[in-house]
């Protein structure tokens, strides 16, 4: 329930801010609107209110909207709407109509990085855990325990900032400066190389390839949580148990307890737990569980974790309002910039198509960032209000950039586009935005088949 409300309240925020720009500027210019709707198809709702010719309406199919002007192109139009016909109206009228309905949604992402700004954004603190010897980060010279100040003198408050920065400079291929501090020892600058990952590397967890890992805590292999008639309650594990050996393997880490019964999956394990002085024995079978497609063993434990360590890794970032104001408009221009390099670069083929995501996914982003919080939503708000905004502003047919582009030409020749070259254009744009929506609902149904 939380994932459909999140998801139903950013699509009915976006469209309506989004219309809403187009209305907006419309009225501005004399043009009659003749129906304001968010969603598509048929009308669950409607209202009009007085001395007012537009119907404000809801629609049953909530991925998108609309805003219906008079326009002669449209149907028939009355010799007293003539006047306030959209067709009718200067050229640089109706280019500001169309591109306001974008420019709207990059205003709303503006003002949702103002606030989370302001409010306050949770994170990691940067520091590099295990850096793999042979990566990047290692040639470097960057070393487990590091904590990273800047990236090319840009200071870098977050592991998730420095996500982001390293993603941008990744679409150059670029060698970066990266100043980071150890335990007891100055700055120093080291400058790691961003060539060596290729393009399925930008598909998944691209730091990994560099050799970028996030420090966390040491979790001892300590029961700290057991589920209610579960396999290890059952098997008679207690919570504070130590577990010593599996197999009679040595177990030093609850991430290699994990490993182990993951990988045994319905077959007996024969584990030795410490309880206060005593050693016990304990025989268990994992629960076959499927997961993303592969079938792992689980018993329903969990480790108990040092709650005070993991907090010392957080970190708040907060800003005065006019420096929240600053960040957001360079954040909402970076990722403007970054989201036009990956389309790019998807057309180019050198990212994969699988960075696409369609309504699936980001209904289910839309949920997980409710739950972990009002900035981890606004955040997310404002990203796919960034996308919308780029997305329409694409030269191309049938969206806000495709008109643009068409008024573009009458500009250049003096006279409105032909309704042959109109129409053409349209189903242009019904053929790619069409493909485009094919993909992006198969990567949604594949991450949700394969993981």
């Amino acid at each position: 329930m939380v994932t459909l409300f999140a998801f139903v309240g950013a699509i009915a925020l976006l469209v309506v801010f989004h219309e809403l720009g187009h209305y907006w500027v419309a009225r501005r210019c004399d043009v009659k609107v003749l129906r304001f709707s968010v969603g598509f198809g048929r009308v669950i709702y409607s209202k009009r209110f007085a001395n007012s010719a537009t119907e404000w309406v809801i629609s049953a199919i909530p991925l998108g909207g609309y805003v219906k002007m008079v326009d002669e192109r449209e149907g028939e139009v009355t010799a007293e709407d003539l006047p306030y016909a959209f067709n009718r109206k200067p050229v640089l009228q109706r280019m500001a109509i169309v591109a306001a309905g974008p420019l709207a949604n990059f205003l709303l992402a503006i003002v949702l990085y103002w606030a989370m700004f302001v409010y306050g954004v949770p994170g990691l603190k940067p520091i590099l855990g295990e850096v793999p010897p042979g990566s990047p980060a290692a040639a470097a010279q960057l070393q487990s325990g590091d904590t990273i100040l800047s990236i090319n003198d840009e200071t870098v408050p977050s592991w998730q900032e420095l996500r982001w920065r390293l993603l941008d400079l990744a679409l150059q291929q670029a060698e970066v400066k990266v100043e980071a501090v150890g335990a007891g020892s100055p700055a120093k600058t080291h400058i790691l190389d961003l060539g060596t990952l290729e393009a399925n590397d930008l598909d998944g967890d691209f730091l990994e390839k560099l050799g970028l890992h996030l420090h966390q805590p040491v979790v001892q292999p300590v029961i700290g949580k057991l589920v209610d008639g579960d396999v290890a309650q059952r098997a008679g594990l207690h919570q504070g148990d130590r577990v010593v050996k599996v197999d009679g393997m040595a177990i030093s880490l609850w991430s290699e307890f994990v490993d182990v019964v993951r990988a045994h999956p319905g077959q007996t394990l024969q584990i030795e737990v410490q309880r206060g002085d005593k050693i016990l024995a304990i025989a268990l079978v994992p629960q076959p569980t499927d997961d993303s497609g592969k079938t792992v063993g689980k018993i329903g434990a969990a480790p108990q974790v040092d709650l005070s360590e993991w907090q010392s890794l957080l970190v708040d970032v907060n800003y005065a309002p006019p420096e929240a104001m600053a960040r957001s408009l360079r954040k909402t221009w970076e990722t403007s910039v970054i989201t036009l390099k990956m389309l790019g670069k998807m057309v180019l083929g050198e990212v994969s198509m699988k960075n696409l995501s369609g309504p699936i996914t980001i209904a289910d982003y839309a949920g997980q960032s409710a739950a972990m919080g009002i900035a981890a939503y606004l955040g997310f708000l404002a990203l796919i209000s960034i996308s919308l905004g780029v997305l329409n502003m694409l030269p191309v047919p049938l969206l806000d950039g495709g008109h643009l582009l068409y008024y573009v030409a009458e500009l250049i020749k003096g006279s409105p586009v032909s309704d042959q070259a109109w129409d053409f254009g349209q189903k242009i744009g019904i053929a790619l935005l069409g493909t485009l929506m094919v993909f992006a609902i198969y990567n949604d149904v594949n991450r949700l088949v394969s993981g």
